[in-house]
This record gives C-alpha cells, sequence and structure tokens, in this order.
C-alpha cells in the first residue's frame, strides 16, 4: 500500500568532520516512517564515519541512496584506510551494503510514493576537465589558469584515479557504465537522477571563481535530464543550495556545506530538500 504522505528528501554535503555538522545531522529526521532520504555525497573524508553517518541515516529513514562525491574518494593522510582510487570506491559501497544503503552499483530503486513510480538513479560520474573558463579553449590552458590564480581543487592532491590514467578517464568509464544502466530503465517510467556534480554547465555560471568549474562536472551529460525523463535532478558539490529548472526539469542543490556557509543562510531554503512529492 502507498503511504499517501511520505516523502522523498535530499541532502548533500554534510561534511561531518566538522563539529557544528555533526551537531545538524543529529536533526536530520524523517515526517514519516516511510520517508525515502538522498544523500549526494561529501558525507565527509574518512571511510569509516562515511559509513557511521549513513548507516545512522539508514536507522532512521526508510530508504537511503547514496552517491559518492569527492571528499569520499580522497586519500586523506587522517584516514586509517590508504585504499585509492576505484579500490577505496568499492570499498565505500561494500559497506554501504552491509549497513542497507543503495549506492550507484546497485539496482535502481523505484520511489512508490506520491508521484510515483519514479526510478530513483543515484550515479557517479565525476568530471573530466571540459568545464572551461571563459576565455580558456583547452583543460592545459584551465589548469594553469587554475594554479597561477591560487584557486585548485584539492583533489589534484588527494584523489587518485587508480587505475586509470587521470581523472578524466574514469570519468569516461562512468558515464559509460551509467549510460548502459540508464538506457536499460523501462521508458514508461520517469527518473530522478542523483549524482554529486552538476549534470550541466549551467549550475556553475554563479560560482565566484569560474576556473573552478573544471572540477564541477563534464558536458558529455548535458542532455541526460531530458533524455532520461527526469522529474527531477539532485546534486551538490557546490555549496550553494538553490532549486533551479532546465527543459523545464527542477534541479535541486541541495548541500549543507561548511558552518560559515550554511549559519547566515539557515532561514533560506528548507533542509533536507523535500524532492517529492
Amino acid at each position: 500500500m502507498t503511504n499517501s504522505t511520505a516523502k522523498l528528501l535530499a541532502v548533500s554535503d554534510l561534511h561531518v568532520g566538522y563539529a557544528d555538522n555533526r551537531q545538524v545531522l543529529d536533526l536530520l529526521r524523517p515526517t514519516t516512517d516511510a520517508d525515502w532520504l538522498i544523500v549526494a555525497g561529501d558525507v565527509g573524508e574518512r571511510a569509516d564515519s562515511v559509513i557511521e553517518t549513513l548507516g545512522r541515516l539508514r536507522e532512521r529513514f526508510a530508504t537511503v541512496i547514496w552517491s559518492p562525491g569527492n571528499h569520499e574518494l580522497w586519500t586523506h593522510p587522517s584516514d586509517p584506510l590508504t585504499l585509492r582510487g576505484e579500490q577505496r570506491y568499492q570499498h565505500l559501497v561494500r559497506a554501504c551494503r552491509e549497513v542497507g544503503v543503495h549506492t550507484p552499483e546497485d539496482e535502481y530503486p523505484t520511489w512508490t510514493g506520491p508521484r510515483g513510480p519514479v526510478v530513483i538513479a543515484p550515479l557517479f560520474l565525476l568530471y573530466d576537465y571540459t568545464f572551461l573558463p571563459p576565455g580558456v579553449t583547452t583543460r592545459e590552458e584551465a589548469l594553469e589558469l587554475a594554479y597561477r590564480t591560487g584557486i585548485v581543487c584539492t583533489d589534484e592532491q588527494l584523489l587518485f584515479p587508480d587505475p586509470y590514467s587521470d581523472r578524466a578517464d574514469w570519468c569516461a568509464a562512468r558515464l559509460a557504465y551509467s549510460r548502459d544502466r540508464l538506457d536499460a530503465i523501462d521508458q514508461q517510467l520517469p527518473t530522478v537522477l542523483v549524482n554529486h556534480w552538476p549534470l550541466t554547465r549551467l549550475p556553475t555560471e554563479v560560482l565566484r571563481y569560474p576556473q573552478f568549474a573544471q572540477w564541477c562536472g563534464t558536458v558529455h551529460s548535458a542532455d541526460w535530464h531530458v533524455k532520461y525523463r527526469s522529474v527531477a535532478v539532485v546534486y551538490g558539490h557546490l555549496h550553494i543550495p538553490r532549486s533551479t529548472a532546465e527543459d523545464g526539469v527542477p534541479f535541486e542543490e541541495v548541500s549543507l556545506g561548511y558552518p560559515r556557509e550554511w549559519r547566515p543562510r539557515t532561514k533560506r531554503l528548507p533542509w533536507p530538500r523535500q524532492i517529492l512529492p
């Protein structure tokens, strides 16, 4: 029986390494026993805290769906887990399964609450440096500009692409894998696409430093919200929570972010964000 009051909720960028964020996490509760929660990446940097946090959320919500962000994929000096790249990601996938959390490697769950059925598709696409700053035509020029101006993503030091040659190569593999899985969804069913990084370039146009956009996605997913019949796209990463629309599809940036970022806006957008109904 469908619960007519159930909600599909979403949040990202919990960054539980911050004490203030852990206090906010304690307040994150469902509104009904049937609520689902999407967690769109950047739970934290240490694998143990990521899984502990997701496990706690799974105890509260009927279903929890996770897409990884760049921070989960860091091999951080403070983390006893020294796995890198694909091995680190697969370790997190296995640990999520042990605590009952859906990942991009599992069968996509179907929301049957209000406005359902809708397939919830968590993705892990990474980025490939194709979101170039204005006036820049090559990846090499974009990276040179970033280093010259001091706007360089920490991924360059901590996010290893092993066994791929670089992060762009890993991104290409993830794009091909994800396309195959999305193509297999019943074409009569709409979707909610979930990815830590924006699926299109448009959300990055509000960045204070345009040179950071190269670490924010790939041009090769720009039409997926149309192609895969999305009723909503959920993402994070930018720490600029807002609701926008492209081609009539709602795009929801659902990040909490760092304490210095979320404190001034606690009276703006609700957190977590209601995606459905």
